[in-house]
């Protein structure tokens, strides 16, 4: 008889294997992965479905138009400049801490008319800007 006693050895959990594994899935994954261009999207701007449009106690609404030229709340600005807009936006927004700036910018409007209002509200200090879309039910209809 044996009367012994037995050394408990503490089980060990090789993670070379497990780590070659991961390595060869990664690899794998990155091989079979497909990249798009951004060139070769579609992409149909401003149109979103959303729930309901947010009521804001003081809020801009400056559009913009296809050919560049601004409106803010209505009124027709005579310039383009950053300038003139920014002054526009100060005087339209004066005395009001939590205006909203909302952008209704035409589909065809280029981007550096809309970003020429963020960067004019940015001067003003109006940070809170929002753009209005129509959904994608209104957008074929005209």
């Amino acid at each position: 008889m044996n009367f012994r006693r037995r050394t408990n050895e503490e089980p060990e959990i090789n993670l070379i294997p497990f780590i070659d594994v991961l390595l060869v899935v990664l690899i794998f994954l990155m091989l079979s992965t497909t990249y798009s261009k951004f060139t070769e999207m579609q992409i149909t701007l401003p149109t979103a479905d959303t729930d309901a449009q947010r009521d804001y106690p003081k809020e801009l609404i400056v559009a913009v138009g296809a050919d560049g030229n601004y409106s803010i709340n209505r009124v027709a600005l005579a310039g383009r400049s950053l300038e003139a807009v920014a002054a526009a936006l100060s005087e339209a927004g004066k005395g009001a801490k939590e205006t909203v700036v909302v952008i209704s910018a035409d589909a065809n409007a280029r981007h550096q008319s809309v970003v020429t209002v963020m960067e004019a509200a940015r001067r003003v200090g109006l940070n809170q800007i929002t753009f209005a879309t129509q959904s994608s039910s209104q957008a074929g209809v005209k």
